[in-house]
């Protein structure tokens, strides 16, 4: 009887060893789940150029916001007051106007979301988590500006007064308010989501021609380096790799 022979696709435990060796002493990249792709220096210029270009939409932003405060002063629906001289009273104790106000502030909001993730991404369609934060912070910054210049441009915050010069049985109109502040987030919201789906619909796709050929997967990914007398490292295509030795056609 003899000894079962190894297969010629299964390197020997010696073979393994020398591979394992040559990998670990830094003679080529290492294939599959312990690889680590280069890391990639940052271009100081390339990174002043973006913070200006995400800090010019943040200012933009911001500054529209006083558009959106404006109209919804305009659009907003006003709560009726009336006085009898000693108190005040809502004209309309079954009216919505306060929750319309909320609501209105929250359609605007989504709007001008959606129109500002719009220009941002035609101002820069390759993105960039400087640009896409400072559509962030712009927003908030927009929400807040919108919702102080409604509320100090609309009625006056002093009902009393108010209710005195308007006089007994003189219905007037109450101070703008935004009862739900959780409204004040809608804008940057809105812009969230919709500069995500015109990134991922019409972005640049450069990121993953650049990373399909690390890590041996994709089409264009190198054969793995072997150092001679060592075994060679497994195809891109999974098949197994030749052993020492064998000639190939």
């Amino acid at each position: 009887m003899t000894a079962p022979l190894t297969p010629p696709h299964r390197p020997s435990p010696d073979e393994h060893q020398h591979w394992q060796q040559w990998a670990e002493g830094g003679g080529g990249p290492l294939y599959g789940a312990t690889w680590a792709p280069p890391v990639r220096e940052t271009d100081p210029a390339e990174v002043r150029q973006e913070l200006r270009r995400a800090g010019v939409v943040a200012a933009a932003v911001t500054v529209s916001g006083v558009l959106l405060g404006l109209l919804w002063l305009w659009l907003a629906p006003r709560v009726p007051l009336v006085s009898d001289g000693s108190a005040v009273f809502l004209h309309n104790s079954e009216g919505e106007e306060s929750i319309g106000a909320d609501g209105t502030f929250a359609l605007l909001g989504l709007a001008f979301g959606a129109v500002s993730a719009g220009l941002a991404f035609w101002y820069e369609r390759r993105g960039g988590i400087w640009l896409t934060g400072g559509l962030a912070l712009g927003s908030v910054l927009g929400a807040l500006v919108a919702w102080q210049v409604g509320t100090r441009l609309g009625p006056t915050d002093d009902v009393v007064a108010h209710a005195r010069e308007a006089g007994k049985g003189v219905v007037f109109d109450a101070p703008l308010e935004l009862h739900a502040k959780g409204m004040l987030l809608a804008w940057a919201l809105a812009a969230m989501v919709v500069h995500l789906l015109l990134a991922a619909a019409w972005g640049p796709k450069e990121f993953e021609g650049e990373w399909a050929s690390y890590g041996g997967w994709g089409p264009d990914a190198p054969p793995a380096p072997a150092p001679d007398g060592q075994p060679q490292a497994p195809a891109p295509d999974g098949s197994p790799a030749p052993a020492p030795g064998d000639k190939t056609l």
